[in-house]
């Protein structure tokens, strides 16, 4: 018989509770019966050093040496990154997103080391631009297009979504909020942000469509100008739990994207006299860089289709909504989910000694091993995604 490891079994319950997993996912991850894994939290036997790296690495996430602490540490709950968003909703976060969440605030803690606690940016949208959820959503839209300094004739004259995507990413970091991306694996969530008032930041979905990564983008952009963390999830029922400035916050940023990236002047004279079939919905997506369902809200917002017309064409593109293709070099996706700024960030600090090549490898996610393909899609300058 394989020799148990005395862990604490309190530090089980907690490990499994805080990726989101019930006795029963975790045995069936594990390949053990839900007796054994409930007796190993009640102090009842324990896992085999194997069974324990496998609960640690693989299916909580977390570092192995964590399981021998007297006690929990204190760490930031999804319901104090997401104060808007009510208690059913937090508690229906899937394990995969939740393990992201705490990725990304080891990416938050990276980014203070890296930078010595400030922000390297000159201006910091987030500390720099305040607004009050009474105010117009035109006017908030004017505001933060002016402080990024991409105009509407800029944001027209991109070649594509990829490269829409890329250039408001470039500016987001330009102006204070680091963007990262990552395979979420859970089509209802297309992104997330965490608050802070150094190094705020927003995940984004790799796996989603470029129009629906823009879209991500500004609605993480408008949680943080409010200052609180938000998700980007495709179901909008949750709103009917929501009152008072929470309500309110949420359904600014639900309906934000549409106006910043499809301002209303412009949209009138685009669409007056004109009839929104697909042809029309899809030119004028191609115009903004969005998607269609942008533009279809939008016709619906200004009363120009019907309820029936709208929810008719949502559901039909619901079933047909691209994803973005799985595969391709490993460490062109690994420099997309990190961007060219944080890349840079981290192999400037081992350039100038600052860091080793193992503490380099733990900053990237990646084995020391991956360092030189890192490295030279760093060099190439914007290769990737």
């Amino acid at each position: 018989m394989k020799e148990q490891i005395p862990v604490n079994p309190e530090m089980l319950v907690w490990a499994r509770k805080t990726a989101g997993l019930s006795l029963g996912e975790t045995a069936k991850r594990l390949n053990k019966t839900v007796e054994v894994i409930d007796l190993w939290e009640k102090g009842v036997g324990a896992p085999t050093y194997l069974q324990l790296e496998k609960l640690a690495y693989n299916i909580y996430k977390r570092p192995l040496a964590l399981f021998f602490f007297p006690e929990p540490p204190q760490e930031e709950t999804p319901k104090q990154s997401f104060r808007t968003l009510p208690e059913q909703e937090i508690e229906m976060i899937p394990s995969r997103v939740r393990i992201l969440i705490r990725k990304a605030r080891v990416m938050q803690a990276n980014l203070v080391e890296l930078n010595e606690g400030i922000n390297p940016a000159e201006k910091q949208i987030s500390r720099e631009l305040k607004f009050d959820v009474n105010q117009s959503m035109n006017e908030i839209a004017m505001r933060i297009r002016a402080f990024l300094g991409i105009s509407l004739d800029q944001q027209i004259e991109w070649k594509n979504t990829d490269e829409a995507f890329k250039g408001w990413r470039e500016r987001f970091e330009e102006n204070g909020i680091f963007v990262f991306k990552d395979a979420f694996k859970e089509d209802d969530f297309s992104g997330f942000c965490l608050y802070d008032d150094a190094f705020p930041l927003i995940y984004i979905n790799n796996s989603m469509a470029d129009t629906r990564q823009i879209f991500t983008l500004f609605h993480e952009l408008a949680h943080l100008l409010f200052k609180t963390g938000g998700i980007d999830t495709l179901r909008n029922d949750y709103l009917n739990h929501l009152e008072g400035e929470n309500r309110k916050i949420e359904v600014i940023c639900n309906r934000f994207t549409g106006v910043f990236l499809v301002p209303d002047s412009d949209f009138k004279n685009q669409s007056e006299g004109v009839t929104a079939n697909d042809g029309i919905l899809q030119d004028l997506a191609d115009r903004y860089k969005v998607s269609r369902e942008v533009i279809l809200r939008k016709f619906f917002d200004k009363g120009m289709i019907s309820h029936e017309f709208y929810s008719e064409k949502k559901n039909e593109w619901m079933l047909t909504e691209p994803r973005k293709g799985k595969g391709g070099d490993y460490y062109r996706n690994m420099g997309g989910n990190l961007s060219q700024k944080y890349m840079d960030l981290a192999f400037g600090h081992f350039y100038q000694n600052r860091i080793t090549d193992s503490q380099l490898a733990e900053y990237l996610g990646v084995k020391a091993k991956s360092l030189p393909g890192m490295e030279n899609i760093m060099m190439s300058k914007g290769t990737y995604a």
